[in-house]
């Protein structure tokens, strides 16, 4: 049997490689007719090698790819083959009688690369199983079919310049999708097909690399790089895929910088101040990014001190500016020279160098028109106060410096003088009071002073002149005008050529003022004091400034009588004292006069009074009563109670004035009242009627049951509030819906056709609503009656249109004659 099995497998040739599977652990009894596993270690009678079938197999179907046999099969036709697993019966197909597998349609080794089945003998009769199931694998081998592919291209990368040869730039990867294992399908090799010289690739591992050096960015910045991957280990007849490798040169600093030109020049004028940019100056340098920043440095002292150098925010260019005030009548140009250097420098590329570079720069100054420049930056004046107006204070001097001999006009600012207490000369420049000074009232004064220059203006504000007509020989002398026109020359103020100074003028102080009490003084004295007794100290005060650095003598009353003592202390206050000699009480105060004067040149004097009121004092020294207090209280009230008296009689004013206010307000509104309202044939009375309790007006009677009410007879029914009239007899409306809506005809008719009845409206209570509420609607609009209770012409109602229809159904009926 073994022979035989494998004079098959030989036959089947590259369809499979012979095997054999080793017998299991557990030996299946079932095919001995034993109940269950017995513990025997049995020969295993299932004999065959791991299936191959070819993908993508184009020949006959099906295709016959190996076969299965037991030793139980004897060649009776009584074993059954059985196959199950992955693909069983739809990919794969067993004949039951002699165990050859076929494949019955093409595989994908790609999408499936083997499939597992199980493989079973029975007992064709009864289904019993000859042997135990056994599992075997059928492989798809590969062929050649899918060609390499890059999943990540197309590639970017980036590679310094002036890189060495070899330098790794990047990696390429391609996968085949065929089997690795089996032949060459899988094998891959690269290679390029565009950018050579430049760059070259590893055939195995895919790795680009520079083949050439010293590739500069600023020659050519972009390379674009073809790689190939063909499989069958490159050999003919394999399938091969490529992509893209875009390769960027990335900038390195192997450019120094370089001026365009060796000589830069500029002018500038001479009023620029501080900070005033001059010209830019850059040198090119043909590298990116930081590689390109350069710094700007004037390399001679010359330079330096008049001008500055920096660099723009982009690092690229220099900004020239001006460091110092320029002077075009002192200088008027200026030359240096200015270096630029790169900030970063790679030590790899010195060689390249130096990274720096030089060239002159010359600055002109031009003249400008300059305003006046005083002789001093401010000037400090003095002036005695109270001179009079036209005294000199001090002269201003200023001068051109463009034109020395150009004359100046001076001004001062009329913000600075509000009050006009000084004037200058506008010539000369000298300044005078224009108004006596009072050192007491302001001591300092600070004026602005304008000087201007005084040349000839001309143009059309000043005078008509030609376009392109007037020419000017000097720049002071009247233009040459040719015969189209004769322009008008009037000298006048430049604005623009004026400057200003700070002018303070100190007032000097004189002797002007006498002095006084520092304050008005009142004070008291007990009637028990003792004789030399401190009453007040007093203190004086001199507005001059003189007379408060000497001393103030003060002198009060002399002679026997005098009832009051002052003692000068003779440091500007004075003792205020009580005699040997008390002064006799009584209800006036006491008016002390003192006599003040100074000591300045000349001595001033002045005097002064002092109040003292002789009081009564408790024992321990605190006043009970002066005299004049005590004349009031003899009235028998005292401040406090008069306030409180016009207190109270204020208020009760006030709750009159508003009572009366109140009842006025009343009155004003009843009558205005009475004043609008100015209706017509309005009767206002204070009767109510008896509502429904009232049951005189009318008979009720009728209204509560209409089935019971007759009739009445042809004629209206006796009023007794008004004079009875002929009427005009009016025929009744047919009835309509029995009771009540019968009943309301005839009430309405009545009220309808009574001409005694007053122009307005009555109101009666109907107390029935009928059965089932059928009276219908109370409108009045069924009414025919006009003014007069003359019925007049009807309108008919049918014309109203469709929206009516409803209205004239319910009252567009004629009457019929009354019975």
């Amino acid at each position: 049997m073994w022979g035989l099995v494998r004079l098959l497998l030989a036959w089947l040739g590259g369809w499979g490689c012979m095997g054999r599977l080793a017998a299991p652990a557990w030996a299946w009894a079932g095919s001995r007719g034993h109940p269950g596993p017995a513990l025997l270690r049995t020969r295993r009678s299932w004999v065959w090698n791991q299936f191959f079938v070819i993908e993508e197999y184009a020949g006959p179907e099906p295709v016959l790819i190996g076969k299965l046999h037991s030793d139980v099969d004897r060649g009776e036709g009584r074993t059954k083959y059985l196959l199950t697993g992955e693909g069983a019966g739809t990919v794969f197909v067993i004949d039951e009688a002699t165990g050859n597998i076929h494949v019955t349609k093409s595989l994908d080794r790609e999408e499936k690369a083997q499939y597992v089945l199980l493989a079973q003998a029975v007992d064709r009769a009864s289904n019993r199983p000859l042997e135990p199931p056994s599992e075997f694998i059928i492989k798809v081998q590969d062929i050649n079919d899918n060609p390499p592919i890059f999943p990540l291209g197309p590639y970017h990368a980036t590679v310094p310049e002036m890189s060495n040869v070899g330098t790794s730039v990047i990696q390429v990867t391609a996968h085949d999708a065929d089997d690795p294992s089996y032949g060459n399908s899988a094998k891959l090799v690269y290679t390029v097909l565009d950018g050579l010289p430049f760059f070259s690739v590893d055939p195995q591992t895919g790795v680009v690399r520079t083949a050439i050096p010293n590739m500069d960015r600023e020659t050519q910045e972009e390379f674009l790089v073809v790689i190939q991957a063909k499989d069958m280990g490159g050999h003919m007849g394999g399938l091969s895929g490529s992509t893209t490798v875009t390769v960027t040169l990335s900038d390195v600093n192997d450019n120094p910088p370089k001026f365009p030109q060796s000589l830069y020049q500029f002018s500038v004028v001479e009023t620029a101040g501080p900070g005033t940019l001059v010209g830019r100056l850059r040198a090119q340098d043909p590298d990116l990014g930081d590689n390109a920043l350069m710094a700007y440095s004037i390399l001679d002292g010359e330079g330096s001190e008049a001008f500055s150098i920096s660099t723009d925010s982009q690092g690229r260019d220099g900004l020239l500016t001006v460091r110092k005030p320029l002077d075009f009548e002192s200088r008027r140009s200026y030359a240096f020279r200015v270096e630029a250097t790169n900030t970063l420098i790679d030590p790899a590329y010195l060689r390249r160098g130096p990274f720096k570079d030089v060239a002159s720069v010359r600055v002109v100054v031009q003249d400008a028109p300059e305003p006046p420049a005083f002789t001093q930056a401010a000037y400090h004046l003095t002036v005695p106060e109270n001179k009079a107006p036209g005294t000199l204070v001090g002269q201003i001097s200023a001068a051109d410096l463009d034109s020395p001999a150009s004359p100046i006009r001076y001004s001062i600012l009329p913000h600075s003088d509000p009050d006009r207490c000084f004037s200058i000369q506008p010539e000369e420049g000298t300044i005078h009071t224009a108004a006596p000074l009072d050192r007491e009232a302001r001591v300092w004064h600070n004026l602005t002073v304008l000087a201007t220059e005084l040349g000839w203006s001309w143009g059309p504000e000043r005078g008509w002149v030609p376009p392109l007509v007037a020419k000017w020989s000097t720049p002071t002398a009247p233009p040459q005008i040719s015969p189209v026109g004769s322009p008008v020359g009037i000298p006048q103020d430049s604005s623009a050529q004026a400057s200003r100074v700070q002018v303070t003028i100190q007032t000097l102080d004189e002797n002007d003022n006498a002095p006084q009490l520092a304050e008005p003084y009142d004070t008291f004295v007990c009637d028990s004091a003792a004789p030399g007794q401190l009453i007040q100290v007093i203190q004086a005060l001199d507005r001059d400034e003189v007379g408060n650095s000497s001393h103030v003598s003060f002198q009060g009353p002399l002679g026997p009588d005098a009832n009051f003592t002052v003692r000068d202390n003779r440091d500007g206050s004075a003792s205020l004292l009580l005699p040997s000699r008390p002064a006799p009480p009584r209800q006036a105060p006491y008016l002390v006069p003192i006599e003040l004067w100074d000591w300045g040149q000349p001595a001033l004097s002045s005097t002064a009074t002092v109040t003292v009121s002789v009081c009564r004092c408790q024992p321990d020294g605190s006043v009970a009563s002066c005299w004049p207090e005590a004349h009031l209280s003899a009235a028998g009230l005292s401040t406090g109670a008069l306030l409180a008296i016009i207190t109270c009689v204020g208020a009760l004013l006030a709750l009159v004035v508003l009572f009366v206010a109140l009842r006025r307000q009343k009155q004003e509104a009843l009558m205005v009242l009475e004043e609008e309202d100015v209706r017509e044939n309005i009767i206002t009375y204070d009767d109510e009627g008896g509502g429904e309790e009232d049951t005189e007006a009318f008979d009720i009677t009728a209204l509560q049951n209409p089935d019971g009410a007759a009739p009445q007879a042809p004629g209206p029914p006796a009023r007794r509030d008004v004079l009875p009239r002929a009427r005009v007899s009016r025929q009744p409306r047919p009835p309509g819906p029995a009771d009540v809506a019968q009943l309301l005809v005839l009430r309405l008719r009545e009220a309808d056709e009574d001409p005694s009845v007053p122009p307005y409206d009555s109101v009666q209570v109907y107390g029935y609503e009928g059965r089932g509420s059928s009276c219908g609607s109370l409108s009045s609009l069924g009414s025919g009656s006009e003014a007069g209770g003359v019925p007049g012409p009807a309108e008919p109602l049918d014309d109203w249109g469709p929206l009516f229809r409803t209205l004239a159904e319910l009252y567009g009926a004629k009457e019929p004659p009354a019975p």
